[in-house]
């Protein structure tokens, strides 16, 4: 089986198209993504949510670690990539999934604890203010998780975030049943005071406006694995929420390799800890990657987790730029790097696989998933 499960990752590569002499832009390359259904659906127990959460994790395996890791089995992918489904009224189940390669895809694709620094050097990271930009995408499609992390907007419906903002690996954190996502909106003042005017409410400040989570799915991989091993990688939840939020969203894509980013770099806004009510942009170099992974050292603090981690490039197809979501930032890692100590904050990639799990988690349908 170890043999089909390399298949598969070379199955699921894309074609290496990179813009020509003649074609600067930076261009989305063209996938075929596989294909993953469930297979059968089982109830489970109710769920204590008992577990604290976590707005950051860490991990001393780094790039070097994950990259001797040995590549897991065919069996072994089905069972990171089947999930579990929570919903609002507490109840649970498991759902494991089938991997399909069609013909017509094969053409494309814990160490010594230290002082958490997160930010290196210059802090430059840049508090976005006034509704003007807080209301406008791409920044308008960052939302606020009731536990404490970032979410992003990627569906009518749905919001992408990091699972151990909902999950420790063991247990569902509290309030993971009555999770609820927060937008921004303008605070309006009455400032007429019985004035015969027009004009009677003028923006004041922002605050945030709650909707309910219908259900959370989250993929076994995190579930049994930890931030020290594979779990890392699947670090990633979708939320399904109640009622439309009616605004524009975010597309999801498969993650280009680092050295056909635009400039290397990578882009993501959350909501730091440190500066609390602020939306925080900020963008950086990419300085390793591994098949699930990219490591960078952009600035950030906890409460940024989950933030969607975008690029913007040239749709060649369409005719137009545009950016989609192709990472989850998930947390910071002290890596020993030849005998040397060195930290990176880190991002799980949306593979082939996660995008056709994470497509078909919104869509219910695998024929709307086959372009990466």
């Amino acid at each position: 089986m170890a043999g089909l499960s390399t298949l598969i990752l070379l199955l699921c590569a894309a074609k290496d198209v990179m813009p020509s002499s003649s074609h600067w832009k930076p261009t989305w390359p063209s996938y075929r993504v596989p294909v993953i259904l469930p297979q059968s659906t089982l109830n489970l127990d109710k769920p204590q949510f008992d577990a604290e959460a976590r707005l950051e994790v860490v991990s001393p395996c780094g790039p070097a670690c994950h990259k001797s890791s040995p590549l897991p089995t065919y069996e072994e992918v089905k069972n990171y990539l089947s999930y579990e489904t929570l919903y609002s009224n507490g109840s649970l189940t498991e759902t494991e999934v089938g991997i399909y390669i069609l013909s017509n895809s094969g053409d494309g694709s814990q160490g010594k604890s230290r002082t958490k620094r997160q930010i290196y050097g210059y802090d430059s990271r840049f508090s976005i203010f006034g509704k003007d930009f807080l209301l406008n995408y791409p920044f308008s499609t960052s939302v606020k998780l009731s536990t404490g992390c970032t979410g992003t907007l990627v569906a009518e419906k749905h919001v992408l975030t990091a699972a151990h903002c909902i999950h420790d690996g063991k247990s569902y954190v509290k309030g993971a049943q009555k999770l609820r996502v927060g937008f921004l909106k303008p605070k309006l003042k009455d400032s007429s005071k019985g004035a015969n005017t027009t004009s009677s409410a003028m923006p004041e400040k922002m605050k945030f406006q709650w909707i309910r989570v219908k259900r959370t799915h989250v993929p076994k991989g995190w579930i049994k694995g930890n931030a020290n091993d594979i779990g890392m990688d699947y670090d990633y939840a979708l939320l399904e929420l109640k009622k439309p939020h009616k605004r524009k969203f975010m597309k999801i894509g498969v993650s280009p390799p680092a050295r056909h980013l635009p400039g290397g770099r990578i882009h993501f806004s959350g909501y730091d800890n440190d500066r609390p009510g602020n939306l925080v942009y900020r963008f950086c170099d990419v300085k390793d990657e591994t098949y699930d992974l990219l490591y960078q050292q952009c600035d950030a603090q906890p409460g940024a987790s989950g933030s969607g981690v975008y690029v913007r490039m040239w749709k060649r197809q369409n005719h137009k730029w545009e950016r989609k979501i192709i990472g989850i930032f998930s947390g910071h890692q002290w890596v020993d790097m030849n005998g040397t100590p060195q930290d990176f904050n880190v991002a799980v990639r949306i593979t082939p696989l996660k995008y056709a799990q994470i497509c078909y988690w919104i869509k219910g349908n695998y024929l709307d998933c086959r372009e990466g």
